[in-house]
């Protein structure tokens, strides 16, 4: 009977439970793309020679990686929301939470994909810079050109799992009150009355989800060699 009350909450609030997953998404999506760019400049920084570019990178990411995250979520939601307008032009009539936890989760996000990318660029054999160099290669120019697809490509597994990671972490949006999946499930628990069968399900959502996601990863490391970081 329980069974079957639940069952009939989850399908009366699947436009609800679905517009959350999309924002879940939504910001996974937009953390993973900006992370993993801004981390492989990060990345690059940290290895490069010129001394203030390594000491920002290495500060950034020892900052970044010593904080929790719902500690950063709090701080670009509570402090800098007019920051945020300011500089990317958002519109008042935006949802500022959502922008704000995409930044917060992009930059976060960005310390943990800058190890990642950092190993695979290490892996890469010192042949292939010397090479470029010997072609007339600026550093810059042979780190994008040559050095960064590889490592891209070696670490692709790791950034992945990173990213399972990430889409799992979605759910501390719930402390800026955005209506996520894990916000929009315990909200429709508050209202029905049936917190640990909807927390349960919410769970398991996130388990399956994952769990097909590693499955994917897993499949790609058995297609090929890849770094391993960690």
């Amino acid at each position: 009977m329980i069974a079957i009350d639940l069952l009939s909450d989850i399908t009366n609030s699947l436009p609800s439970l679905a517009a959350g997953m999309v924002t879940s998404l939504k910001i996974t999506a937009i953390a993973v793309v900006f992370g993993i760019v801004w981390g492989a400049i990060l990345a690059v920084m940290r290895l490069s020679s010129f001394r203030p570019f390594a000491l920002f990178a290495q500060g950034y990411v020892m900052l970044l990686r010593s904080i929790p995250l719902i500690m950063v979520l709090l701080w670009f939601f509570l402090m800098v929301p007019q920051l945020i307008q300011n500089l990317f032009g958002v519109s008042p009539r935006t949802d500022i939470r959502l922008v704000s936890a995409m930044v917060a989760f992009s930059l976060f996000e960005a310390a943990y994909y800058s190890e990642i990318i950092r190993a695979g660029i290490q892996a890469v054999s010192r042949g292939q810079m010397s090479a470029a160099n010997a072609l007339g290669m600026p550093y810059l120019m042979a780190m994008r050109l040559i050095v960064l697809p590889q490592a891209l490509r070696a670490t692709v597994p790791a950034l992945l799992t990173q990213g399972i990671v990430l889409f799992q972490d979605t759910s501390l949006v719930y402390v800026i009150g955005l209506a996520d999946f894990f916000r929009s499930a315990k909200n429709i628990a508050d209202r029905d009355g049936n917190t640990v069968e909807m927390i349960l399900f919410a769970g398991s959502v996130y388990l399956i989800i994952s769990l097909l996601a590693s499955a994917g990863v897993q499949f790609l490391q058995r297609g090929g060699r890849y770094v391993k970081v960690g």
